[in-house]
């Protein structure tokens, strides 16, 4: 994306904010969100008291050196590195924050609602299901915002005839789907998660609902009939019709392809909002950039086609939870004073059927970071200010006024057309045209194209702020796929600390939250690894022994640390159950995914291998709770990932044993 990462001072325009019905009734401005800060001492307590016992134990290492040796030492870098990732965790948790918004206000603040765009991204069809992004794209369409100001485009970076066959089928099924989740008030509008056998209507519903209902759940399941018959075709189903542009396509060797598949062109508020497929063109020579790539092809797509001010995107399998996001996303945009207090808004995303995983993460540690500086960009379920995704500062589109500098847009690329609407946009104009979508085809495949960015200023920088209610996705299957997706995620949180430690501002953000959990996939491996191999190399123990006063400042931190996460899943609302998984999950995760995921960034730095992005393998759940007890179940198979993980598993056996021989024999 191009240049420039903040945002600048674009006032709250008075229309947008006080309106008057008469001179004598004026409507009163009255907030759109507030911030609340939620009490923590007794975290802060605990907290501080780990911390206090942590410095005691270095201290007790330091004294201790001439008693003990080698060993001894290397305990105490550990326990050193250990210390100073908790001083980074306490410094992020230390003032939590929250924005409780208020949707019903904002009718009467904003009569006039700004449209969204919605960018809805998948890149294979085996590893992400067709009818999974089709359940995230008719969440979309169902949404609680007027059908005319939302536009849902889905990039298809896999060039994939079956996703544009679903997705035509989809919009299809959208225009029965959207007006009954409307008219009865559906509030989980993924069609998947819907029709569960937890949701069948009741016998207080009435004769009409339950007859639409069993009318839409056969609908559903004929469109889910349909989409596997074609998947599962010797060759991706006919190439005819709109189809037959995928006969001579290859997968990383293929011409932009934009399709309008619907448009609601009488800009009706409660039908079904547009529907634009993209697939971008590559070719074996141009590097993709993988969904970097995708998403600013989708920002420049959708700038010629509707040019609305605000952009969602999410990942395939990141359905709608709240009908209701959109607005509360616009009521932190337009109740911010001004556009440098709010360059986006981040919603968190928790699984369906493991809540725990990414929940407690928010809970505990995310509201934290957003009293610090604002969350981090998360990667999908963001809303973006186009103008401060553009990257220039409004304050320069205002003092230059009409006589933009045209030269200045040059860094857009070399489409008229689009450098024409980014001057638009930048402008703060209003006046948005959200019809007749197929006049900007032939613009689209030009932007879209995979020479476009070539001496532009996309891909530079980026910006950050506020958080909002959480989207709900769909956990990776287990095994393998979800070792994919933490070493996925380890890798970026890596790159993001080699970013930071090569920037100018290095030192002041060491406290701010992507340095912490930088740091983690680092710091974990090492310490489960090292005690254990330690003390079977050495034969010396690294906790001591019970004589001595010292041991104490390594059991409390051990204690009082379980005891307090154990708190945390159940103040949560999670089951003790939960909390034995996720601990023993957590050594797994940290001496596998974590683990390669360091070795991946290394070898990068090294120059001796690039970066490739993994696509994680996505599953639907056949229950409301995940209750399949197949399903809860993490399955260990024979995929090389696993070898760390045995292997460490085998030295502490070892330790184990030889501590025990030892014992016996010196009896």
């Amino acid at each position: 994306m191009p240049s420039h990462s903040t945002i600048n001072k674009v006032t709250r325009p008075p229309k947008q904010t006080l309106h008057f019905f008469d001179m004598a009734n004026p409507i009163i401005y009255v907030p759109l969100f507030k911030k609340v800060f939620p009490k923590n001492t007794y975290q802060r307590a605990v907290d501080v008291t780990i911390l206090f016992l942590l410095f005691c134990l270095l201290i007790f290492r330091l004294l201790s050196f001439n008693n003990h040796g080698l060993a001894w030492f290397l305990a105490f870098l550990c326990e050193l590195w250990f210390t100073f990732n908790w001083v980074l965790i306490v410094c992020t948790r230390w003032t939590p924050m929250l924005y409780k918004t208020f949707p019903e206000r904002l009718q009467q603040q904003v009569p006039e609602l700004p449209p969204v765009d919605v960018f809805v991204t998948t890149a294979d069809p085996v590893l992400e299901p067709p009818i999974l992004t089709m359940n995230t794209v008719l969440s979309v369409l169902a949404v609680d915002y007027p059908a005319n100001k939302v536009a849902c485009y889905v990039s298809d970076d896999g060039c994939s005839p079956i996703i544009l066959y679903s997705l035509v089928a989809a919009s299809k099924f959208a225009k029965l789907w959207v007006p009954f989740c409307k008219k009865y008030n559906v509030q989980v509008r993924a069609p998947f998660r819907y029709f569960l056998d937890e949701s069948k209507p009741s016998i207080s519903n009435s004769r009409d609902f339950q007859k639409e209902w069993q009318n839409m759940k056969e609908e559903y399941e004929q469109l889910c009939r349909s989409i596997e018959n074609a998947a599962h075709q010797p060759f991706p189903i006919g190439l005819t019709g709109e189809l037959a542009i995928f006969s001579n396509t290859e997968v990383r060797d293929h011409s932009a392809i934009v399709k309008v598949l619907w448009e609601n062109e009488e800009g009706i508020s409660d039908g079904v909002p547009h529907v634009i497929y993209i697939s971008r063109e590559k070719r074996p020579k141009h590097p993709h950039h993988y969904k970097a790539g995708a998403m600013n092809v989708l920002t420049r797509v959708s700038g010629l086609m509707t040019n609305v001010p605000f952009m969602l995107n999410l990942d395939c399998e990141m359905f709608v939870n709240n009908t209701q996001i959109i607005r509360h996303a616009m009521c932190l945009m337009l109740g911010s004073k001004n556009e440098r207090d709010c360059g986006f808004v981040q919603s968190p995303q928790f699984f369906y059927d493991r809540p725990e995983d990414l929940l407690l993460l928010h809970e505990y540690v995310g509201k934290g970071i957003v009293g610090i500086q604002g969350p981090f960009y998360g990667g999908t379920g963001c809303f973006h200010r186009r103008k401060v995704i553009y990257g220039l500062w409004p304050d320069e589109v205002e003092n230059q006024g009409k006589s933009y500098d045209y030269e200045l847009l040059k860094e857009y690329g070399n489409s008229k057309e689009f450098i024409t609407s980014a001057a638009h946009a930048l402008k703060g104009n209003t006046d948005y045209s959200t019809s007749n979508l197929s006049k900007s085809l032939e613009a689209a495949h030009q932007v879209a194209s995979c020479s476009y960015e070539y001496g532009t200023g996309w891909g530079k920088k980026g910006i950050a702020h506020q958080t909002l209610q959480p989207f709900w996705g769909v956990p990776a299957p287990g095994g393998p796929a979800m070792m994919v997706q933490q070493k996925r995620w380890a890798t970026g949180l890596l790159e993001i600390l080699f970013q930071q430690t090569q920037s100018d501002n290095c030192f002041a953000m060491l406290f701010f939250q992507p340095f912490a959990s930088s740091l983690t996939p680092i710091s974990c491996p090492s310490c489960h690894i090292g005690h254990a191999s330690c003390q079977f190399a050495f034969k010396i123990s690294l906790i001591g022994v019970v004589q001595e006063p010292g041991i104490y400042f390594i059991i409390a931190p051990f204690v009082i640390y379980n005891l307090y996460t154990l708190s945390e899943f159940i103040r949560t609302g999670f089951p003790v159950y939960s909390w034995w998984v996720g601990q023993r999950m957590a050594r797994v995760v940290t001496v596998t995914a974590w683990l390669f995921g360091v070795i991946n960034v290394i070898l990068k730095l090294i120059g001796l291998s690039e970066m490739v992005f993994e696509i994680t393998q996505k599953g639907q759940s056949t229950s409301s709770d995940g209750g399949d007890d197949d399903e809860d179940k993490f399955v260990f198979d024979e995929s090389p990932v696993f070898v760390s993980v045995t292997t460490v598993v085998l030295v502490h056996l070892t330790a184990l044993a030889t501590g025990f021989w030892a014992h016996d024999h010196y009896q």
